[in-house]
């Protein structure tokens, strides 16, 4: 109660600081299986000055601070591992503003992306990024989330043109600005995104926005294996098609849609599509994959324009994840990501299948295979320490694979708790150098410690 006492002096606001139990558990881990370790206070503030205000109040302390967006994260990014303080960005969720005719906007880290969205529709613009939750902009620049569009438009890192962030020091630093390029010097926007609050905190973003197109259309393809799935997306890239979005699922993870939507889909591996541009374009386009699709050994191939149909599709992918924890009431849901170079993804599928069947493991196989980015998902309990046990040694044998084919041990989902051993794999030799960065502008080590530092 202490630290609560001491934290309403800077918010005066019983509402927004808080040491509940209720308010302590929520902030106290994502949606994984991650041992959860409460923050000593929560706070919510809604101005950047109140957050300057708060790290400053830390550092004089030495109390470690831990940005909390929607609680999303897969690794344990925002569990505090050393209590103190958990800043909640929710209230901070005006888009300050937008500029249409420079295809830009400027938003708070609690903006989330559907938020975002309905509000640029009526322009004429979106912004792509959709890693499928509705995640808040700060917690997606933290972890440089990427998702089904990432093959056409990249992760946040090409579409973060800006920010504003507290060092740990307090200062606020302009980063980046409002160009689609720059030359002058060290670009420190980049140097912040995906670094999961371990080097500042962000309390405005400005992001780089794109027009509605013409005509989108979406696809569905059932393939009669993973194999041949796999093959068919890499020769779709390979052949220069630009395709908007590129998704697979496997047979289990339909059977776990099916059952979960009442859907009746055809339980085999499937690519899920997606065509945007001019119609011509569009037409043009699902012709050349249709071919490609065919030659593959495809069983079926069907396309929706109509807006509604096509968000049902699409819905059916977005909700696999969900679907698949459902089959086992009181299981968490956990999910591997690593992600290769696009020639080596049908080898890294079918190793992911033979890894979860010798660990006796019942996985769904899903994800962005546009660029090589891949899940392996499933659904364990905690409490489960054989169960816990398999699925740690199945993900590190795909890590150690992924590795040795070129590829990261996270395409999107990021290090957090989760996979800070695997970052030393990866890293062996830069991570004294981001070890020396992080020493720099954190000396006494306050921003989201024990994660990737």
């Amino acid at each position: 109660m202490v630290l609560k006492d001491e934290l309403l002096g800077i918010i005066p606001d019983e509402a927004r600081v808080s040491a509940n139990e209720t308010v302590l558990d929520h902030h106290s881990k994502g949606f994984s299986y991650h041992t959860p370790v409460l923050p000593d206070a929560v706070v919510f503030p809604k101005t950047e000055e109140e957050v300057v205000k708060i790290v400053h109040f830390a550092k004089e302390r030495s109390i470690p601070i831990v940005p909390f967006g929607v609680g999303t994260s897969l690794e344990g990014h925002v569990i505090p591992v050393k209590g103190g303080i958990s800043i909640d960005f929710s209230l901070m969720n005006r888009i300050v503003e937008l500029r249409p005719e420079d295809f830009i906007v400027k938003v708070e880290p609690g903006v989330t992306r559907i938020q975002l969205n309905k509000h640029l529709k009526k322009y004429g613009l979106f912004f792509p990024v959709d890693p499928g939750a509705d995640a808040t902009i700060g917690g997606m620049t933290a972890t440089n989330a990427s998702g089904t569009n990432a093959v056409r438009y990249g992760a946040m890192k090409q579409n973060v043109l800006g920010l504003r962030c507290v060092l740990a020091d307090g200062r606020v630093i302009p980063m980046g600005g409002e160009t689609v390029k720059s030359s002058a010097g060290l670009h420190l926007a980049d140097l912040m995104i995906g670094l999961e609050g371990t080097l500042g905190i962000f309390t405005e973003i400005t992001l780089k926005l794109y027009g509605i197109p013409e005509a989108i259309v979406a696809a569905k393809v059932v393939f009669p294996n993973l194999k041949a799935a796999g093959g068919a997306a890499t020769a779709v890239l390979q052949g220069g098609i630009p395709i908007g979005r590129i998704e697979l699922v496997d047979s289990r993870t339909i059977e776990a849609i099916n059952l979960y939507k009442g859907t009746d889909l055809m339980v085999h591996p499937t690519l899920f599509l997606e065509f945007a541009g001019s119609r011509e374009m569009v037409q043009h386009d699902i012709q050349m994959t249709r071919e490609i699709m065919e030659d593959n050994g495809c069983l079926s191939f069907e396309f929706e324009e109509d807006s509604i149909k096509r968000a049902q599709l699409w819905e059916a992918r977005h909700q696999a994840a969900v679907a698949i924890t459902s089959k086992y009431p009181g299981k968490l849901h956990v999910s591997t990501d690593v992600c290769v170079p696009i020639s080596k993804l049908t080898g890294a599928l079918e190793k992911a299948r033979q890894l979860a069947e010798a660990y006796h493991l019942d996985a769904a196989i899903l994800g962005h295979v546009g660029d090589g980015n891949f899940h392996t998902s499933l659904a364990i309990d905690p409490n489960d320490q054989d169960e816990v046990g398999r699925f740690q040694k199945m993900n590190e044998a795909l890590v150690d694979y992924a590795l040795q084919q070129g590829g990261t041990c996270t395409g999107e989902h990021g290090i957090g708790i989760g996979k800070k051993k695997y970052l030393l794999k990866e890293h062996p030799e830069g991570l004294d150098v981001m070890r020396t960065i992080k020493k720099a502008l954190d000396p006494e080590g306050i921003l989201n410690p024990g994660k990737i530092d």
